[in-house]
């Protein structure tokens, strides 16, 4: 805006300001005309309805569940069988395939990937790691979710699975998941699994429980996929790594307290670390049980 009696010199510097500031406008505002363009093409596609926010939301949990997911193979044995989880990896959305410690990748592990070659040429140039430990401090992975064909009982804490629906619907694509798979031949090691935070296992015929890897894959991602469109209630998102861990240490402290052996002390942590994780607590409920554990700590001291 400009008066009169201003130079022209002045109104020249006007009009640049107002047109960089237009500039701007027009660029938000194709940003969010590409935004709503796509949700509405995906709103088409599905056959229904959507609301333009819950749509974007929709675009938000795709981008998630291919940038957030993990699919890790541990000493795999059989070329063939990468090729075959990426191509099954692809059918579901998913791109981030690591191998831990794999076998020499011959060319079937690409003639089996079919169209998904591209995702075992980026495990090979980026997603490979000697061990376990590394992958998970190198990614700075939050969740982490093994798979076991050999379910353990009620005494065998550490393999007390859920089923992939239970995990499908619960999963927080918010946050960095990996997701295991063990040998062809031994699985996943106990030292492995300790590691996970929850275990999802596929129920199957007790006369030939183990499932091909790509099988048991098919169904894990599946149940993952058809859920990617369900939205967290406000107010309702999953408690983080952080608010998990500190609900441990003071659980672990409680128990250190109560004179027990300890072997039960382990079981007892253990017990509680997979309750906490099989309820997928929100945030709000791991602040609630953190005031009351930390309540009972006072009056121990």
């Amino acid at each position: 805006m400009f008066y009169v009696g201003d130079t022209a010199s002045e109104e020249k510097v006007v009009v640049e300001e107002n047109t960089t500031i237009l500039n701007e406008k027009k660029e938000k505002t194709e940003e969010d005309t590409k935004a709503i363009s796509e949700a509405k093409s995906i709103s088409t596609k599905r056959g229904k309805k959507l609301s333009i926010a819950d749509e974007i939301r929709f675009l938000k949990n795709f981008d998630n569940l291919e940038e957030n997911i993990f699919i890790v193979f541990v000493e795999c044995e059989s070329s063939g069988n990468v090729g075959f989880l990426a191509r099954t990896m692809a059918n579901f959305g998913l791109k981030n395939l690591v191998l831990i410690n794999p076998c020499e990748l011959k060319d079937e592990a690409y003639y089996q990937a079919m169209h998904a070659r591209s995702i075992v040429e980026n495990a090979v140039i980026k997603g490979t790691y000697p061990n376990l430990d590394d992958f998970l401090k190198n990614e700075n992975i939050d969740f982490i979710v093994g798979s076991t064909g050999t379910p353990g009982g009620s005494y065998n804490l550490s393999r007390i699975p859920i089923r992939p629906q239970e995990l499908g619907e619960s999963i927080n694509l918010n946050q960095r998941i990996a997701i295991l798979f063990g040998r062809e031949g031994n699985g996943l090691y106990n030292e492995e699994i300790d590691l996970c935070d929850i275990i999802v296992s596929i129920p199957t015929d007790p006369s030939y429980p183990i499932m091909n890897i790509s099988h048991a894959a098919a169904i894990i991602f599946y149940e993952i996929f058809k859920n990617r469109n369900e939205f967290n209630v406000e107010g309702l998102e999953e408690a983080t790594k952080l608010e998990k861990e500190y609900l441990l240490k003071d659980m672990e402290k409680i128990i250190s307290k109560l004179y027990i052996p300890e072997h039960k002390e382990k079981t007892g942590l253990k017990s509680f670390k997979n309750i906490v994780n099989r309820a997928f607590i929100t945030g709000r409920e791991a602040h609630t049980l953190k005031g009351i554990l930390r309540r009972i700590l006072m009056k121990f001291e």
